[in-house]
């Protein structure tokens, strides 16, 4: 029997229970860097790595305001919202030879919202092949890298990115 081990996760399993407040609100009170996993601060959006990704990269476009769907928001944030998506696709490109993309927002609960009270965009970057058999039979995904070294990685990738507009 093959072992894999990610002991990065017991941090993860250990946890104290969830947060009170919004963890996006909350974040951006604390300083930029692998802690908070700010990525990037626009005008009106901000964009950050989820910490429990779906793969490698798995990147959220959140809008400052603190709102539960998308037509609560002003022309400009929803402009900056795709602007940013799009930056995000970018970099994903750049970093990770990202060959596809679920971009998702899940407006309430019911939808599967996890933080149903701020609205916000997934960008997942995807690979031919990436569903393996962990996934498919024990409903298990093996992320190969740390989250701060992903951070390390999209950080550079974005700033390279922006040096070419």
């Amino acid at each position: 029997m093959k072992h894999l081990w990610s002991p990065w996760r017991m941090a993860y399993i250990e946890s104290t229970p969830p947060e009170s407040g919004c963890i996006f609100c909350d974040r951006l009170e604390e300083e930029d860097g692998p802690e908070n996993l700010i990525l990037y601060r626009g005008k009106q959006s901000f964009v950050i790595l989820n910490r429990y990704p779906y793969t490698n990269g798995h990147m959220m476009v959140v809008p400052y305001q603190h709102v539960p769907s998308l037509e609560k928001l002003d022309e400009s944030t929803l402009t900056e919202l795709m602007l940013l998506t799009n930056q995000t696709i970018a970099t994903l490109r750049l970093v990770y030879y990202a060959e596809s993309f679920n971009i998702g927002i899940n407006i309430g609960e019911p939808a599967g919202a996890g933080v149903a009270d701020h609205v916000h965009i997934h960008v997942v970057p995807r690979w031919s092949g990436d569903t393996n058999f962990m996934s498919t039979t024990a409903g298990t995904r093996v992320l190969p890298e740390a989250l701060e070294q992903t951070y390390a990685r999209i950080t550079a990738g974005w700033k390279e990115l922006d040096l070419k507009k």
